[in-house]
């Protein structure tokens, strides 16, 4: 049998200094320190968006790319300032113009295309601020126009979120005036040219060929060749395999249209 005079219990007041002890130190001990962005970083996007930083953990996380492996990155905000975006500019050709569906969806998948939120990034001086690893830097991933287009569309995505849709349209509508002015979109689409130029000749439709892939994911390089039989080939490259087809496409029309 167990003797009960040696089985002592913990004094009450040891129980009550832990329980008012251990909710403090658990929450310190489980607590991460919130992201941090420098402070050129913030004085750059206060000075972009026109008014201070009220998240910046949201800001912190649109320029994070996943090269640092951190547990936020710009993806899920690129997703949403995608649709932040396409309907800004959708809404903007809606009352600017009176072309037709066909043309305002030709103008829209132009002014929102990833290229073109590349340029605009460039333009706004946002490359040296987005945070990537080492060896993604060094393969040039601070100018690649997939990783400058979605963050891009990450930092709307993060302005929708703190200051609400007036403010996100605000922003893309100044960021947005040199393409939007410039006629972005109203050419046709050099693909599109090229096929109606191949069966205005009564040739077959052009075939895309995907020549080469180089490079890591995150800065990849494509090389495509397009070719029109009885006719001859072009072949260019691209960060992605759409852009190196579009590359190609234009190409062709340059030698052979």
């Amino acid at each position: 049998m167990v003797d009960r005079r040696q089985c002592q219990l913990v004094p009450a007041v040891d129980l009550v200094h832990r329980r008012a002890l251990e909710p403090d130190r658990g929450h310190i001990l489980s607590k991460a320190p919130a992201p941090v962005l420098t402070d050129e970083t913030a004085q750059f996007l206060t000075d972009l968006t026109g008014a201070p930083l009220q998240n910046g953990a949201l800001w912190h996380a649109a320029l994070t790319h996943g090269s640092l492996g951190e547990a936020s990155d710009y993806q899920r905000l690129e997703f949403l300032g995608d649709r932040v975006l396409g309907l800004v500019i959708a809404d903007w050709l809606y009352e600017t113009t009176g072309a037709a569906e066909g043309k305002l969806s030709q103008r829209l998948n132009a002014l929102v295309a990833r290229e073109t939120c590349a340029d605009v990034a460039r333009a706004l001086s946002v490359p040296p601020h987005i945070r990537m690893g080492k060896q993604a830097r060094d393969d040039g991933g601070a100018n690649s126009d997939n990783i400058l287009g979605d963050v891009m569309e990450a930092l709307i995505g993060a302005l929708f979120l703190e200051r609400g849709f007036d403010a996100a349209r605000a922003f893309v509508r100044k960021a947005w005036t040199k393409p939007m002015a410039g006629g972005t979109g109203q050419r046709k689409h050099p693909k599109a040219a090229l096929q109606e130029w191949a069966a205005g000749n009564r040739r077959k439709p052009p075939v895309y060929t995907l020549a080469s892939r180089d490079g890591p994911d995150h800065a990849a390089v494509f090389t495509v060749r397009v070719s029109v039989g009885g006719v001859g080939e072009a072949e260019a490259r691209g960060s992605s395999k759409q852009e190196a087809e579009t590359a190609a496409a234009r190409m062709f029309m340059e030698r052979f249209g």
